[in-house]
């Protein structure tokens, strides 16, 4: 039997896991365990933890590390601690291969963390580019350290073998959490109405909104313009919380004001993923710097209004709006997004990341790669891709 670690340091990533974790749970063949820690173990973000209770997947280990300062120091003192609680749980753990996802500094301690350990370590959704955001260099560093990589596009693909990774690593799964959608019933307005006291619907923006961590003493300004925005559209507003970035606490601060003070607006820690996704079904359109507005969006034909910097040279379909961080911009593109004429050209919009098959390519790579020295002993390849 093949142990096959997972780490999830967030509700993003739990998320884009889940279609991964259950065919993984269900392969007889596989000794599943998940490394939780970061913003899952921390309330003020959640306690996203008993999600993955509820999910019944087994938890090896717990790894709190995160400090409550969003300060760059503390942020960097943070992946410090996170390498060393990583290094002793999979000490303790030792998987046979280790599955890390996507972009956040967290999940660069635990690949830190495996190295020096020798565990093989199988990265989904590099190659991608975010230039606004100290994500994209992580990314690539992650690529670097990786073993197996599972991307979401063919561009990707070969951005990841321009990196002298070897195509026989490389392998197009497309986006995980596009397999959630298949046989997707979203939560109705009553069922919503129970778990989040309101019902978001097509007069709701989605508004999901992250620090541009290469600008940070531009976070608070960012997060005021895209709520004058907002309050300049006179529509109903639902407020994610922020990702653990530098300058969070920030963001947080200003949406959190407005829902205090302005009964159009909500602010919702975690909505899980089944409900995020009834949301995106339900509202008229989003608007921030989330990745899900330019992966999961396409696949509910919501428009969305892209602010700034952060998702900056990922690929996008036509649903995305991109406007500078600045309210008038973001005000016209919510005026364009919410314009029914808009909407509709959406009709016929396929999703670039994926159709909805990536597990099982995933899987079947994770149960039957050899776990010898070829994998383990990376080659650069400077061949032209």
């Amino acid at each position: 039997m093949r142990t096959i670690g997972v780490v999830t340091v967030a509700r993003s990533d739990y998320g884009i896991y889940r279609p991964v974790l259950r065919a993984l749970a269900a392969h007889e063949d596989v000794h599943l365990q998940l490394h939780v820690g970061g913003m899952h173990l921390l309330e003020r973000f959640g306690w996203t933890v008993e999600e993955i209770e509820r999910d019944g997947y087994p938890i090896a280990e717990r790894i709190d590390f995160l400090l409550p300062d969003d300060s760059p120091q503390a942020v960097a003192e943070s992946i410090g601690r996170g390498v060393t609680g990583f290094a002793k749980a999979f000490a303790r753990s030792r998987p046979d291969l280790l599955v890390v996802l996507g972009d956040r500094c967290e999940m660069l301690a635990a690949v830190a963390a495996a190295v020096p350990l020798g565990i093989p370590l199988a990265h989904v959704h590099g190659g991608e580019l975010t230039e606004g955001a100290i994500d994209d260099a992580i990314r690539h560093a992650i690529t670097k350290l990786s073993h197996l990589h599972f991307v979401a596009t063919e561009q990707y693909a070969a951005r990841v073998r321009r990196l002298g990774e070897e195509g026989w690593r490389v392998v197009v799964s497309g986006a995980p959490a596009l397999d959630a959608l298949s046989g997707f019933r979203p939560l109705d307005a009553v069922e919503l109405r129970e778990r989040f006291g309101f019902s978001p619907d097509e007069r709701t923006l989605l508004v999901t909104f992250h620090p541009e961590t290469l600008e940070p003493d531009r976070t608070e300004a960012h997060a005021l313009e895209v709520l004058a925005a907002v309050r300049g559209s006179g529509l109903g507003a639902v407020f994610t919380y922020p990702n653990a970035d530098q300058g969070h606490l920030q963001v947080a601060a200003v949406f959190e004001e407005a829902a205090v003070s302005d009964e159009r607006y909500r602010i919702v820690r975690s909505f899980g993923s089944e409900a995020y996704f009834s949301v995106l079904s339900r509202v008229g359109a989003m608007v921030g710097n989330s990745s899900s507005g330019i992966i999961e969006a396409p696949s509910f034909r919501l428009p969305v209004v892209n602010v700034g910097s952060r998702q900056q040279g990922r690929t996008r379909a036509a649903n995305v709006i991109d406007v500078e961080a600045e309210r008038t911009a973001i005000a016209a593109g919510i005026d364009r997004a919410t314009d029914p004429a808009f909407r509709r050209s959406l009709n016929r919009l396929v999703n670039p990341y994926g159709d909805g098959h990536a597990a099982e390519r995933i899987v079947e790579v994770l149960t039957t790669v050899p776990l010898d020295n070829r994998l383990l002993c990376k080659r650069f390849e400077d061949a032209d891709v």
